[in-house]
């Protein structure tokens, strides 16, 4: 079940994310997660979804995770830095990303997102680090 208000949050502040069709599933302090659905147009030869795609829903559920952590009377960040191991490539169905603050600091914000497939195997594993703005 798609959580809407966390949907209609992602296309508002990231325009692109409803471009790639990225649905929110629950949006909390501790937890944030989307998906993507597998679509022939956002893949590379052979059918599996381009790294910058599962990159960049990644990135927007890791920065939702980090905004939805900022301290009082902060009004943003914006990443800084981020590494992406990938593990496995998606085919068909969803790649679903699970973001979860690590450090919430004044200046920076540290989130991991794991990338997970249909099937639950871990897809792609990024580590953020997001400038308090």
């Amino acid at each position: 079940m798609t959580d809407e208000a966390g949907t209609a949050l992602f296309h508002q502040t990231m325009p692109f994310t409803e471009r790639l069709g990225i649905e929110v599933l629950e949006h909390e302090k501790a937890l944030v997660r989307s998906r993507i659905a597998w679509d022939e147009s956002l893949c590379t030869l052979g059918g599996v979804l381009h790294g910058g795609v599962l990159m960049a829903l990644a990135d927007a559920t890791g920065a939702v995770c980090a905004y939805l952590n900022l301290p009082e009377g902060k009004q943003g960040t914006t990443t800084v830095e981020s590494k992406t191991n990938f593990l496995r490539g998606v085919r068909t169905g969803y790649a679903t990303a699970a973001a979860t603050p690590l450090h919430t600091g004044r200046s920076f914000i540290v989130v991991e997102t794991v990338v997970r497939d249909d099937a639950d195997k871990l897809v792609a594993k990024v580590t953020q680090t997001q400038a308090v703005l």
